[in-house]
């Protein structure tokens, strides 16, 4: 998982999600984000233009911290994630990146039209899931990690998903669950599945041509753990 700057999840989440990860890294004042939430990052990289205190990158090895020019071809975000999938991690999250300028926002959207792409990225409010053909994302996927007592499902009735292509088509899925069913609609570039529904407490998406953007509300998931 790599922590980046811009509106993530609260600590107590934070936390949480860092629990499982095999890595952490912070990109930029992503730093202060992890530390924060009381994580200390193996890796710390970026140009650090945007840290608040750069007495931080005291506290860490110098072999753990990538300094780069301000003047570079890719964001710090990227930066990150070439860094933990230099280091064979073969599923890579996001945490933070909400709010902020919008072309920082689209710079961040643009990372999952690529060809090797982030699974999850987590912001302040939203998570975001990428799901490959051929997958499927469901309720039961999601409860958090400290909680496998807990049954699934973990949403309530009338919780918002949203659901868009992405990259190349084309695109097929199928759900279980939902208001509006994904399994007719025909998906072209640029089409976006908002404002559907969980109509029972579990729920799936089942991607079977294409990769598909799923968003769902942080809160559902991790309730209770904001602190």
């Amino acid at each position: 998982m790599v922590f980046t700057g811009g509106e993530g999840p609260s600590p107590g989440i934070a936390r949480r999600l860092a629990a499982e990860a095999d890595l952490v890294a912070a990109a930029d004042s992503g730093l202060a984000a992890a530390e924060a939430a009381g994580i200390r990052p193996r890796w710390i990289v970026g140009d650090m233009d945007s840290l608040n205190d750069l007495s931080r990158l005291s506290a860490y090895p110098a072999d753990r911290v990538f300094c780069h020019p301000h003047e570079k071809d890719y964001t710090d975000t990227e930066l990150g994630l070439s860094l933990l999938w230099e280091k064979g991690c073969d599923e890579v999250w996001i945490a933070g990146g909400g709010g902020g300028r919008v072309d920082h926002l689209f710079a961040l959207r643009a990372l999952f039209e690529r060809e090797r792409t982030p699974r999850r990225w987590i912001t302040a409010r939203d998570d975001i899931w990428a799901v490959d053909a051929p997958g499927v994302l469901t309720s039961g996927d999601l409860v958090p990690p400290g909680a496998e007592g807990k049954a699934a499902p973990v949403f309530a009735p009338g919780t918002i998903i949203a659901a868009a292509p992405l990259g190349n088509g084309p695109w097929k899925a199928t759900s279980t669950g939902l208001k509006w069913p994904l399994d007719n609609v025909q998906w072209n570039r640029g089409f976006f599945g908002a404002s559907n529904e969980a109509t029972e407490e579990a729920f799936s998406v089942r991607v079977e041509q294409g990769r598909f953007m799923i968003i769902l509300p942080l809160g559902e998931v991790y309730d209770g753990e904001n602190n």
